[in-house]
């Protein structure tokens, strides 16, 4: 067994078994699959194992129980590195249970392994997979990973996605993955967040996988909101933006969260309570305009998704927003603070937007679709990712 492994390696082939939960059976099949080919559909567990000759392998940690804007920003990494033929993988730290992020990543053809959240694990995955550098994503994946790839030999780099600090316990995890970062490699999303760092960053923005524009469709004004029913993200604002307009534009609400119960009771006559959808792609055709109204933010993956697919902003100068905006390019910038402000200036940006004719519109969407293309695709960015990914020392970027 020993030779058969060391002959392996020197013959530059790396051997990793992937898992997908794909029902409730257990099924375990495996396979020889060639480079970048999708996992093929039997229930319960599926298990290929993967070779790729002369190349190194990269793996993306996070830990997750949803789909979120890591989660999006992980994929589309994911999508970019196999489309350079770059060898990586996805691993979850732990099992959550249901995870429609899961059935997201196998119907786009991506594989992952799920641990079962310890560090011993995280290492012997290491060592099993042939990792040649990870890349973790959030403060547990970050702290974790960091530790475990140190004492594996293995180059780590961490991304830092958060622009606000959660309430306590949480901020706790958050302080310690700043605070742990000088021990690889780190990127953040936008300048607010690498400024916090205590050891600065290479600064990489979030971005996204640029299709064609989608036409426009003839219909009543949709405008939206997409995130956390939280305080942070200021879903009241945008509740209070859809009373004050009510009767000029429809308003959906995308997400859940501990403000929702109170929104719906007091807006649910003026504003379409959507939930959280399992799958963010059903979002987009709903919307027309998209509103960020913030308190606190980073890079929000849900305005690259929406400048994407030409769908303007509404959003609070805070964070990265105002580098997404560019000047009016892409929609407007309403203040952060105070409340009022905020809706102020949103109410005059939304009756600014109504008030355009359709070919104004149309000219408006295909800026913010052109500003996507520019400057936040995935194929802008990944020559930045893989020079981060060289001075941390992985060995084949």
């Amino acid at each position: 067994m020993q030779g058969r492994h060391s002959r392996r390696r020197r013959e530059r082939y790396h051997c990793t078994e992937f898992w997908c939960r794909t029902g409730a059976r257990s099924h375990a099949l495996q396979t020889l699959l060639p480079p970048f080919q999708p996992l093929d559909g039997a229930l319960g567990f599926q298990r290929a194992t993967l070779r790729y000759s002369g190349l190194s392998m990269i793996t993306l940690l996070l830990d997750s129980s949803g789909i979120g804007g890591i989660e999006t920003h992980v994929a589309v990494l994911a999508e970019t590195l196999r489309g350079a033929n770059i060898p990586c993988e996805i691993v979850f730290l732990a099992d959550h249970g249901q995870n429609p992020f899961h059935r997201q990543l196998q119907d786009r053809g991506l594989p992952f392994s799920i641990l079962k959240g310890g560090y011993s694990g995280l290492r012997s995955h290491l060592k099993a997979a042939g990792t040649q550098l990870l890349h973790t994503h959030g403060y547990k994946a970050g702290i974790l990973g960091r530790i475990a790839a140190r004492l594996s030999g293995v180059p780590v780099v961490s991304t830092y996605h958060a622009g606000e600090r959660a309430p306590f316990p949480v901020n706790l995890y958050q302080i310690l993955d700043a605070w742990t970062g000088f021990l690889g490699g780190r990127i953040a999303v936008s300048k607010p967040i690498a400024s916090k760092l205590p050891f600065g960053a290479t600064l990489i923005p979030n971005f996204i996988a640029v299709g064609a524009l989608p036409p426009r469709q003839e219909r009543p004004a949709q405008i939206g909101f997409v995130g956390r029913l939280s305080a942070e993200k200021a879903p009241d604002r945008f509740c209070a933006l859809a009373e004050r307009l009510a009767g000029r534009a429809h308003f959906h609400l995308f997400g859940d969260g501990p403000m929702r119960a109170e929104l719906e009771v007091r807006y649910g006559k003026r504003v379409r309570f959507h939930g959280f959808l399992t799958d963010p792609q059903r979002i987009w055709p709903y919307l027309d305009l998209l509103v960020i109204p913030s308190r606190a933010e980073g890079l929000p993956m849900a305005a690259l998704e929406a400048i994407s697919r030409g769908i303007p902003l509404v959003a609070s100068e805070i964070g990265a927003l105002p580098d997404v905006i560019g000047r009016g390019k892409a929609g407007w910038l309403i203040p952060a603070e105070p409340d009022e402000a905020a809706i102020a200036g949103g109410m005059k940006a939304i009756e600014t937007w109504l008030g355009f004719p359709p070919a104004t519109r149309d000219f408006l969407s295909k800026n913010a679709h052109a500003r996507a293309a520019a400057e936040f695709s995935a194929s802008a960015a990944l020559p930045a990712v893989l020079a981060a990914y060289r001075k941390a020392g992985y060995p084949a970027a």
